[in-house]
């Protein structure tokens, strides 16, 4: 993790597999498909398996930012950017 006082960002960095384009859509585009709401039913139902459950702390990440980015690259696809200012709306560059 860095953090740049002077810019105000945080940057969180893994060296994972990685994200197709399609998987930045897919994924981190749509709430329902982050796993969030599955995670929400299973809480409900007193199932507390947080292994895995990338969505959770992903969105969490805009009660405190303003924008959130997202840049990946995946063996099998070019390396991409996810854009959000937790609008209606991303873009993937």
């Amino acid at each position: 993790m860095q953090y740049d006082e002077g810019a105000k960002t945080v940057e969180i960095i893994d060296n994972g597999i990685g994200m197709t384009k399609n998987d930045l859509i897919n994924y981190l585009g749509t709430v329902a498909q982050s796993g969030t709401t599955k995670f929400l039913e299973n809480m409900k139902q007193g199932e507390l398996n947080l292994i895995g459950q990338f969505g959770v702390g992903f969105y969490s990440s805009f009660l405190v930012a303003s924008k959130v980015e997202v840049i990946s690259k995946h063996n099998n696809d070019v390396q991409h950017k996810w854009t959000s200012s937790a609008s209606n709306s991303f873009v993937v560059e």
